[in-house]
């Protein structure tokens, strides 16, 4: 009788149906892929995981930075839904920043000025602010001839006032013409009938163009304010006019916020004098190293949906989506991560461009309402910089086409930006422009903050209805036999519950996987899975929140929906649990026309365990006939195979038959080798 071997494509492949995919994979879960030197897959089990940190998390976690500081002690950054932490020789330190709100009655609790000083004194009793602490001052304040508004940080006083420094639009000082302690808020004046708004705010600084925010929203007259506004026409020094979309039901005046200051207040370690620490010297010279330590301050930790980590030499860099960008110095002993009050106070991301060490934030802000287009950069070796002058490199620039960015990364030799429409390219160029912003591709937007990343020189990423890569060749589509699976899937699933989709990389065995949920407010619950080498794919279930690459601390890190951080190629196992890795063929047409084949002998012949150690894997196999695609097969198996299994005996016939690999013991380690079965022509059909 006749023998034939199994030799299977280098994929799995869904779009074709299992009769069309011979010598093909068309189901998988936990394996992958390596290529042999004939061009013929050879499937195995995934590498397993164990956890890095033995407890769980206090809540999602959605991203993972791996750095060591210039001690060469190893962090871990965990940003989750609930807090921020660090993680060093396996002890958890909760770092989430805190926040505190005070709305004050500035006709009862004003802000005051001295001439000649650019000193205000901030009336906001028992706010028992200290010199750690940032004010974003959400309402615009006019006393003497200044507008308070945007991060200000704060100089302890007593218990119920503090000071900041007024400045001017390049973050000069600016002084006071006259000593006062008349403060008051924008007044709207609104005309029944009429969409043109009066706004009564003294010494404004506005000009017909220009933007006025208001980020504290406020109904007057039947019209609600909140968002960016046009200033459309300037009566004075104090009235400006702006166009709102509804018009006024009534003839009536009324002051923003209802008259109350608002006062957002970052609690913590306030940026060190100029000429001191992050601006001059060592990082342990002066500002940071110097001065009475920090202690842990009263307030509420905030919450993110997601954050974007990364690390500025030893120094974390973390922003919260929608939220400013925040610091933590491992040689600090700092308590909490710490605003920069120099910085953008609203961004959906950031990352820090290398080699020039500037933070990028995109989705950035002025004026503290966000500009989903807008991209920030601070100076160059200098996070404390952030208005553009001659003198220094930040900077900013709006794209021009698209709805919004959707995520951002340091890539190779230049930084990426990905719409929801393109990808374009940052190259650093110095002074003046100090970057030039090009679009490299079209129709290849980003589907979520996360779904992009970069390995061994070449950036890969998931589009709405496709992969794409970025190598010297330019942005190129990615063939994806398993497109069913993933993008007939995410159709129905709404923005939100989108975002969550993570890209994973893995340098060791060249593969690039994303993970992906598959019901409305759901986690990640599947993946997809791209092996760069044999440009093979292969798909499953497995429930990952966040990822990093290989790192100071080794193999590939990864956290799941039940908020455990793994460790990833590290064991056979799944967190010290049998993994169940499995595959199945198309169907084999084992002759030709309409006659049936009869099986009788099958000769196993895998891998059965790690080089050098025990082969001691359990494999099942199973055999699955039918004489038509669309019939359910007949299942003959499982067959539990071992080494020691030389040959086993079986009887089918049929005209179509596919073969399933399977396992699910504890320590063992399989790959396929050339498994043979004898056949012989068995009659017709």
């Amino acid at each position: 009788m006749p023998h034939a071997s199994l030799k299977l494509l280098p994929t799995v492949n869904q779009n074709r149906t299992p009769a069309l995919n011979e010598a093909g994979i068309s189901e998988s879960q936990l394996i992958r892929f390596m290529i042999d030197d004939k061009g013929v897959a050879l499937p195995q089990k995934l590498g397993g995981w164990g956890k890095f940190y033995p407890t769980a998390m206090d809540s999602v976690v959605r991203a993972l930075l791996a750095w060591a500081d210039v001690n060469s002690n190893k962090y871990l950054g965990v940003g989750c839904t609930s807090s921020l932490n660090t993680i060093l020789n396996n002890a958890l330190t909760n770092i989430t920043p805190r926040t505190f709100t005070d709305n004050v009655a500035i006709a009862t609790y004003p802000a005051s000025t001295t001439a000649g000083s650019s000193v205000v004194n901030i009336n906001d009793p028992s706010s028992n602010v200290t010199s750690y602490n940032t004010v974003f001052i959400k309402t615009q304040i006019s006393v003497s001839n200044l507008v308070l508004f945007g991060l200000y940080q704060c100089y302890a006083f007593d218990a119920n006032n503090y000071t900041i420094i007024a400045t001017d639009a390049l973050g000069n000082p600016k002084l006071a013409t006259t000593t006062s302690s008349t403060a008051v808020l924008p007044q709207f004046s609104v005309v029944s009938g009429s969409s043109t708004v009066s706004v009564t705010l003294p010494n404004h600084g506005y000009s017909i163009g220009s933007t006025f925010p208001v980020i504290m929203s406020t109904t007057v007259g039947g019209i609600t304010f909140s968002g960016n506004y046009t200033v459309t026409g300037v009566t004075s020094s104090s009235v400006f006019s702006i166009q709102t979309s509804a018009s006024a039901t009534s003839t009536t005046t009324g002051y923003l916020n209802g008259g109350n200051a608002s006062y957002l207040y970052y609690v913590g370690i306030g940026t060190p004098a100029a000429g001191v620490g992050w601006g001059a010297g060592g990082w342990g010279d002066g500002g940071w190293g110097t001065g009475v330590p920090p202690v842990a301050a009263v307030g509420t930790p905030i919450t993110a949906t997601d954050w974007t980590l990364d690390n500025w030499g030893s120094i974390l860099v973390s922003c919260p989506y929608g939220g400013p960008i925040y610091i933590w110095s491992p040689t600090v002993s700092s308590p909490i991560a710490t605003v920069i009050p120099q910085g953008p106070a609203a961004n959906s991301g950031a990352f820090v461009a290398m080699p020039e060490q500037q933070i990028i934030a995109w989705g950035s802000t002025f004026n503290g309402i966000q500009d989903p287009m807008l991209v920030r950069w601070c100076d160059v070796g200098n996070l404390s910089v952030w208005i553009a002058q001659s003198t220094n490199q930040a900077g900013s620039y709006r794209i021009p086409r698209g709805s919004l960015i959707v995520g951002g990364i340091q890539g190779p030799q230049q930084g990426l930006l990905w719409t929801d429409l393109a990808v374009w390219a940052m190259q650093y160029v110095g002074q003046p422009f100090i970057y030039s912003f090009n679009e490299i591709g079209t129709g290849c937007g980003l589907i979520a903050p996360k779904a992009a990343a970069s390995m061994n020189g070449i950036v890969y990423w998931m589009s709405q209805t496709q992969f794409f890569m970025l190598s010297g060749e330019g942005v190129m589509p990615i063939y994806c036999p398993i497109w069913d699976v993933v993008f007939q899937t995410i159709t129905s699933l709404n923005s939100d519950t989108i975002k969550k989709i993570r890209i994973a990389t893995n340098s060791q065995f060249g593969e690039v996987t994303w993970y992906y949920p598959t019901v409305n407010g759901g986690e990640n619950t599947n993946y997809v899975k791209y092996n760069i080498n044999t440009r093979g794919w292969d798909f499953g279930t497995l429930d990952r929140t966040a990822w990093i690459n290989q790192s100071v601390f080794g193999p590939p890190i990864g956290s799941s929906s039940t908020n455990i951080i793994y460790q990833h190629e590290i064991s056979p196992n799944a967190d010290e649990q049998p993994m169940s890795s499995s595959f199945q063929t198309g169907y084999f047409a084992m002759q030709d026309g309409d006659v049936k084949s009869f099986v009788d002998l099958v000769w196993p012949d895998m891998k059965w365990g790690y080089y050098n150690q025990t082969p001691s894997a359990n494999v099942q196999i199973t055999f699955y006939i039918t004489d038509y695609p669309g019939n359910t097969p007949t299942a003959y198996g499982p067959y539990t195979v071992t080494q020691a299994t030389e040959y086993f005996n079986t009887r089918f016939r049929g005209r179509l038959v596919s073969i399933g690999i399977a396992s699910s013991d504890i320590d063992s380690f399989w790959r396929l080798g050339n498994i043979r079965y004898r056949l012989q022509p068995d009659g017709k059909f």
